[in-house]
């Protein structure tokens, strides 16, 4: 949806970015592991104001890295699209390592971030060996073998059930992922911890969480409501990707959320 073009960032990354113009306090949206921005297309049709989303580096159609990604790494891409895209201050909406990039990202520059939005996520994610293992059949040529078990975790049976056309085009959207970029992003989930940064945030913050999320259970959603220095909570009936399977009351919370934003900081 949108405007969408490409931009390269001070390191020579070239990224997709899709923009929506509208007025008020911008979002940006940071996509999920193995997603793209179009997983966000239906929460930003039912927003009146500026959001910009893009495909993280190695996912979608931005650039898949030569080298193992890092959090920071993600993090700096963000910071470079609001750059260019001339936006001084957001709130940050992250759904799973999107979620972590946003807390990494608010602790380099918080004076970029107006609020934190951390849907289906979590500050860290082991086992390290579940990630080496899933980026060593990216590159051993079985990404195929993981897209029906990412989609089980991603959307619940009923859902899934009950939009077939929408799970269709996630399954599309999943099957396109780059191996290349899939296991470059493996590494980011091993190695990333953005505890302290959640911790020395002082600004709002709405934690998202999923009903039926195996990825990152409520259990882990309430772990940063306790770091995080006033942060409130939704549980959404939902699995692990609640923006597209519970997008109306994804985007009323988050509405209400960036509203409350704005005014503290008018």
């Amino acid at each position: 949806m949108g405007d969408t073009h490409r931009i390269t960032t001070p390191e020579g990354h070239g990224l997709a970015v899709s923009r929506s113009d509208g007025g008020g306090l911008p979002v940006l949206f940071l996509n999920s592991f193995a997603a793209d921005h179009t997983m966000w297309d239906a929460v930003r049709a039912r927003l009146d104001r500026l959001t910009v989303a893009f495909d993280a580096r190695g996912h979608g159609v931005s650039d898949i890295p030569a080298s193992p990604l890092t959090v920071e790494d993600l993090a700096a891409d963000a910071l470079a699209v609001m750059d260019a895209e001339n936006i001084e201050s957001a709130v940050l909406c992250g759904l799973s390592l999107g979620g972590m990039t946003a807390m990494h990202l608010a602790d380099q520059a918080p004076e970029r971030v107006a609020g934190l939005v951390l849907a289906n996520t979590a500050v860290n994610f082991p086992p390290v060996e579940m990630w080496r293992e899933r980026a060593l059949a990216a590159r051993e040529g079985r990404y195929a073998d993981l897209v029906s078990p990412t989609l089980e975790r991603w959307l619940t049976k009923g859902w899934r059930n009950s939009h077939p056309q929408e799970t269709a085009r996630v399954r599309a959207m999943l099957e396109a992922m780059p191996p290349e970029g899939y296991a470059a992003a493996c590494h980011a989930l091993e190695s990333g911890d953005t505890t302290a940064a959640l911790s020395a945030w002082a600004g709002p913050t709405l934690v998202i969480a999923g009903a039926h999320d195996q990825s990152a259970p409520v259990s882990r959603s309430e772990e940063m409501v306790r770091l995080a220095s006033g942060a409130n909570m939704v549980v959404l009936d939902a699995a692990h990707v609640s923006a597209i399977e519970a997008s109306d009351a994804f985007a009323a919370a988050l509405e209400t959320f960036v509203a409350k934003c704005e005014a503290q900081k008018g």
